[in-house]
């Protein structure tokens, strides 16, 4: 995949990525516990430099 993420984006889709998977594990008996779970998805886009929606819409943060 084509790297379309810049360092500022990347550094803060890890950072919310981070933040939401831990808030899963800090909230054992919350009923929409499960939710926290799309933190995976800003944390994997973040690691890979890489966003699929950034592609579709043509958009690049990413500095040459």
């Amino acid at each position: 995949m084509k790297k379309n993420v810049g360092n500022l984006d990347r550094i803060l889709r890890i950072v919310v990525g981070l933040a939401l998977l831990l808030g899963f594990f800090l909230t054992p008996g919350a009923s929409l516990r499960w939710l926290y779970l799309i933190g995976i998805i800003p944390l994997v886009t973040g690691l890979m430099s890489s966003c699929p929606l950034y592609s579709i819409f043509g958009i690049n943060t990413c500095k040459k």
